[in-house]
């Protein structure tokens, strides 16, 4: 089964994970933002809210994630490796986890809009924040690679 699936050069492991966390927070942030803007009304303490989301979230949850993720994806054993190892078992499962207590929370109704829509662009924004920091690892992989001389022009 393992030679079926397609392998890439672990460095792109960096690039897939960066664009999935890019997508996932547009997504998020597609959900937050029109929320925060119904219920903002010139309250400047849900701005506040909403910057405190994205600054816990980014400072001890995702950047301490995108930095284990980029070393276990650059240890891992040989030069390519199934596409779907940019996150590992536990990460799926936290992903799904809060997938689901998301759309749980959104669709119960048990929250306020304007709760949703601080902390949906917090969140979304933190996660595009770590799309951006695995896209600058994956950067900075790709050009050690061409600096050891192993890109093809």
């Amino acid at each position: 089964m393992q030679k079926l699936l397609p392998k890439v050069p672990k460095r792109y492991l960096l690039l897939i994970a960066g664009i999935v966390w890019l997508i996932a927070g547009v997504n998020i942030l597609l959900i937050g933002l029109p929320n925060f803007a119904a219920g903002w009304e010139g309250n400047y303490l849900f701005a506040v809210l909403a910057i405190g989301v994205f600054a816990v979230f980014m400072t001890f949850i995702f950047a301490p994630l995108v930095k284990k993720h980029n070393a276990r994806i650059l240890n891992l054993q040989g030069e390519k490796a199934p596409f779907y190892l940019f996150f590992d078992v536990k990460s799926y499962l936290i992903m799904i986890f809060m997938m689901t207590g998301g759309i749980t929370l959104r669709n119960s109704h048990i929250a306020a809009p304007i709760f949703i829509g601080y902390m949906y662009t917090g969140i979304g924004s933190a996660l595009l924040g770590a799309g951006v920091l695995f896209l600058r690892r994956f950067a900075l992989a790709q050009m050690a690679y061409c600096k050891d001389g192993l890109c093809n022009g």
